[in-house]
């Protein structure tokens, strides 16, 4: 069985950054429905690239887009039934140590991801075959010789698990999962940094096709009961 997932990040990992937040997130789903969560994400925007003469390649990022294009493109992903918008907020201010290395930081993130986010929505119980992760991320800060640590950070920490981690890097310029992921991080993340920006478009979210969970502290807010694979 696969279970793919889709992050990015919004805010700066990087310790010298002034930013108060840090996140990562995006989405995960079945196969039954990745490629319907792409198509209803690519017509959504191409009907408003159209409206406004905009070239159907030019990639929207999350914090360029309008409220009410939000909340179009997250309303018709709720009705998907294996879609789930999934969150990691760090408050930098409230950490006890300061991110010395943010590679090795990120790796800790996304697994944060799969343990407060993706883990305990998820029922194993009457699963019997192995699972695998297929792990989408943006490559736009990616170096060359950071490719292959995070897939075999996670191998490394589930060793003992049913299942495995296969971890893609996409450009989100032509990719529109990457695209659909920055717009759900960046809309958590402006939920913590910066409130009335998003409040129509937090309006409207059904929490239980969501997680967010809060760094430190492990607080957590959305769906919390199992989703049967």
């Amino acid at each position: 069985m696969k279970i793919f997932v889709y992050l990015d990040e919004s805010g700066s990992i990087h310790k010298n950054s002034s930013t108060k937040y840090f996140a990562v997130g995006g989405y995960f789903a079945l196969e039954r429905d990745r490629q319907k969560i792409i198509s209803s994400y690519r017509e959504i925007t191409h009907e408003y690239k159209s409206k406004r003469n905009i070239k159907f390649s030019k990639e929207i990022k999350g914090r360029d887009m309008n409220s009410a294009l939000k909340e179009k493109i997250l309303t018709d992903l709720q009705s998907i039934e294996s879609f789930y918008g999934i969150a990691k907020v760090f408050d930098k201010t409230k950490m006890r140590k300061e991110i010395l290395n943010s590679n090795i930081f990120y790796n800790y993130a996304v697994r944060l991801i799969f343990d407060d986010c993706i883990f305990p929505l998820i029922s194993f119980s009457k699963v019997n075959e192995p699972i695998e992760f297929i792990l989408n991320l943006d490559n736009r800060s990616l170096a060359l010789k950071d490719l292959f640590s995070l897939e075999e950070y996670l191998n490394i920490e589930y060793s003992k698990d049913n299942f495995s981690f296969r971890v893609t890097y996409l450009d989100s310029k032509i990719n529109y999962s990457i695209q659909l992921a920055d717009l759900i991080v960046n809309t958590f993340y402006n939920y913590f940094n910066n409130k009335h920006n998003v409040a129509s478009v937090y309006d409207i979210l059904i929490l239980k096709k969501f997680r967010v969970s809060i760094f430190p502290g492990g607080k957590t807010f959305g769906r919390r009961y199992k989703i049967k694979i």
